[in-house]
């Protein structure tokens, strides 16, 4: 492998998404690559990943690197924390197999990523599943006994004006499948008109396909300007202390956000939030829901969600998958049957109608002067 291209390097890897293209070189800090971030630096079309920590620890099964390899992507592993200062954002790298170039000297080295490895790390993240739904199960026990204010005690809630009483809310959040299961529900979206909440980088899908939200929840890290500068309502996740790492960015955009105290991940606060405020129904769309997806996010347990599940109860609908769940497929014997409606249709306006009869008989009288018969 010999590619040249720029270099364009973040830590946190959602952040750098934003401003890669296809012909730079990504330098991220990712250990244990998950799907969602795979799939989103595939959008880009860039053709190298480089990572100072290893793509796949085998702690558990994540395919974020296989997915960006099956796509053609050359994956170096592993190049060390020491790329971050050795490198600077829009330098003109070389990459050489799993080395890194600036001018012909030596940057940065770590090792390509094969697709055996890819399968050998695979299956040991397969063989320690059983201890790490050990430990997030202890995790979450552990928890729930810190976050049961969110089932037992009354959550102080934002003076929101977005109306959620007697309607039902649908709430997007950047997680597996979203974008598909998304498009699925736009016969649901048109007809029912329901709320629509982003959960941070939801938000953006919702502008992608054409939805302006009326509400945006979370730590705002993962927004565009663009979605946040949309009119939308805003509420910024702080932790329980008061602390909103979020708020500050909104401020310096000129926004006045609502600030919603609570433990938990804010896609748990948004559906808490829906709950609270008298949602009929609430559609969930690409929140969290096994083992791996938890892991993926970087989480050790799910007390909230399994608290905040529990409290919403029957008025939750998971959307998750439905894009799988049915695919209309036009048949043959459908087409055929439409044709020979709309052909009875024409028959029988060319009957009824006696200006199109007597034009009929006109131009067969033509033709039969043209023939001389």
């Amino acid at each position: 492998m010999h590619y040249a291209g720029t270099a364009k390097l973040d830590k946190r890897t959602k952040n750098l998404v934003k401003r890669l293209k296809a012909k730079d070189i990504a330098i991220i800090d990712h250990a244990d690559l998950d799907r969602v971030t795979a799939e989103s630096l595939l959008e880009t079309k860039v053709k190298v990943v480089v990572n100072a920590s290893p793509f796949m620890t085998g702690r558990y099964p994540n395919i974020g690197p296989l997915i960006l390899y099956s796509a053609g992507v050359h994956l170096i592993d592993e190049v060390g924390q020491g790329i971050f200062q050795k490198v600077s954002e829009g330098e003109k790298l070389v990459v050489r197999d799993g080395e890194l170039l600036r001018d012909g000297e030596l940057v940065g080295q770590g090792k390509v990523l094969a697709h055996q490895d890819i399968q050998d790390i695979l299956e040991r993240g397969k063989k320690s599943l059983d201890a790490e739904l050990e430990r997030f199960a202890t995790n979450t026990l552990r928890h729930i006994q810190e976050e049961k204010g969110l089932l037992l005690e009354e959550v102080e809630l934002p003076d929101i004006t977005t109306q959620f009483s007697r309607c039902q809310a649908l709430i997007v959040v950047r997680g597996y499948d979203y974008k598909e299961d998304l498009q699925a529900l736009r016969a649901y979206i048109r007809e029912v008109k329901p709320a629509i909440v982003g959960v941070d980088g939801g938000a953006d899908a919702l502008m992608d396909e054409g939805y302006k939200p009326d509400l945006i929840v979370g730590d705002m890290d993962s927004v565009s300007d663009k979605t946040l500068l949309s009119g939308a309502e805003l509420v910024v996740h702080a932790y329980p202390d008061g602390r909103a790492p979020g708020l500050s960015r909104l401020k310096n955009l000129g926004l006045s956000p609502k600030v919603f105290k609570a433990p938990g991940t804010s896609e748990d606060i948004a559906l808490l939030l829906a709950y609270e405020k008298g949602a009929e129904l609430i559609v969930a769309v690409g929140t969290h829901a096994h083992l791996i997806e938890f892991l993926d996010k970087g989480r050790q347990g799910m007390a909230s969600t399994f608290l905040v599940r529990l409290k919403v109860g029957s008025r939750l609908v998971d959307a998750k998958g439905v894009s799988k769940l049915y695919r209309s497929r036009a048949r043959i014997s459908d087409l055929v049957i439409i044709l020979l409606a709309a052909l009875v249709t024409v028959v029988a306006v060319i009957i009824a109608s006696p200006l199109v009869r007597q034009l009929i008989r006109l131009i067969i009288l033509n033709l039969r002067l043209m023939l001389g018969t």
